[in-house]
């Protein structure tokens, strides 16, 4: 197992010792043209057929919610000669894509609102699926697929994944299209990602280069005003195509992101320090209580029991020597003299925590 370990440290250092060459990436894969987004939809309903494990009477909303469905089918009955569990009250939401059309189905996503124990087998009965402006935009329906399972009595249980929350592929119908936002526009914008002044510079560059003209200007680092050009005007889809597939190196900050719970460091391509010395050691407290009875011999008159107390006490201090990070040391070099020392990933975490308080550390520090 060590020899696995060293041999696939040998390895990430190869690839570190490497040149490191920036690759260029599509535009589409760093930005989003203005309006070209997903809607998120909610709605309502009910899933039916559940064996036993739908919602129980303390929850009062679903025998509701089933004689409002009842008495719209016309069947009139008294709310208080329901007594069912295999009803359970859900929400369901969705997310519409950009461009639509109406026919097309989406993935809905249907979530238990009050005790139902499981959603396991039941049917998503028609559900309206409403956008922040309350206008219905797809309709849901069909058999939820939860891959889970719930079961158990009064003294154990056994359960595989979250049986209360479920899926309905393709549930969902779309009934109302959202307007086109690049019909009949001259103008357009494209918003970056990441905003960052050095990558939009350079998506402007590349955009104008491409169409020989000033088709693209800067306002923010977050996104790049574009004019369409006169070959093109009348069709912005053409235009949307020919552009998002320039190639553009973007450039990113130097941050090294850290995560104390899982022990994960990433570092960026950018990271340098300063010239500082490192020193790593592990310090092992070793205490053991083995408590000694002492008591008279047999048929004594005299003497008392006594516990004696006994404590064992060993320190074992790591011998570690300094490690020196020269200035403009990049990534590899952090890694191969940090390695040097045997730390291990939690232990970087607190040596990167210390090189950035010794201001050495020229990268921002995220802690998550």
């Amino acid at each position: 197992m060590k020899s696995v370990f060293l041999k696939m440290i040998s390895a990430l250092l190869l690839l570190l010792a490497l040149p490191q060459f920036a690759l260029a990436v599509r535009i589409k894969d760093i930005a989003a043209f203005d309006g070209v987004r997903d809607n998120q939809l909610i709605g309502y309903g009910l899933v039916v057929g559940l064996n036993g494990t739908g919602d129980s009477d303390q929850t009062k909303f679903p025998v509701q919610s089933l004689v409002n469905t009842l008495e719209r089918m016309g069947i009139t009955i008294n709310r208080a000669d329901i007594t069912v569990k295999n009803v359970a009250a859900v929400m369901v939401t969705a997310v519409l894509p950009p461009f639509a059309k109406q026919g097309n189905s989406i993935d809905v996503l249907v979530s238990s609102v009050g005790d139902s124990k499981s959603l396991a087998g039941g049917t998503l009965l028609m559900t309206p699926l409403k956008g922040a402006d309350s206008q219905v935009y797809a309709v849901a329906q069909g058999g939820v697929l939860t891959n889970s399972f719930s079961y158990g009595g009064q003294a154990a249980s056994v359960q595989k994944n979250h049986p209360t929350a479920g899926r309905v592929p393709g549930g969902a119908l779309v009934e109302r299209e959202l307007p086109n936002v690049l019909a009949g526009r001259n103008h357009l914008r494209l918003n970056l990602h990441q905003p960052d002044f050095t990558t939009a510079a350079r998506v402007e560059a590349v955009i104008n280069n491409r169409f020989k003209s000033a088709v693209a200007s800067l306002t923010d680092p977050g996104s790049v005003q574009l004019t369409i050009p006169e070959e093109y005007q009348g069709k912005p889809v053409e235009f949307v195509a020919a552009l998002e597939r320039l190639e553009v190196t973007p450039d990113v900050m130097a941050r090294v992101v850290l995560n104390e719970r899982t022990g994960t460091i990433v570092m960026g391509e950018n990271v340098r320090i300063s010239t500082v010395a490192v020193s790593h050691g592990n310090l092992t407290l070793y205490v053991k209580e083995t408590p000694q009875v002492s008591q008279p011999a047999p048929f004594s008159s005299t003497g008392d029991t006594k516990v004696v107390p006994r404590t064992t006490v060993k320190v074992t201090e790591e011998k570690k020597s300094l490690a020196v990070l020269q200035q403009g040391a990049n990534i590899g070099d952090v890694v191969r003299a940090l390695n040097a020392l045997g730390v291990t990933p939690r232990d970087l975490i607190g040596i990167m925590q210390a090189i950035k308080a010794a201001g050495a550390l020229n990268a921002e520090l995220v802690v998550i």
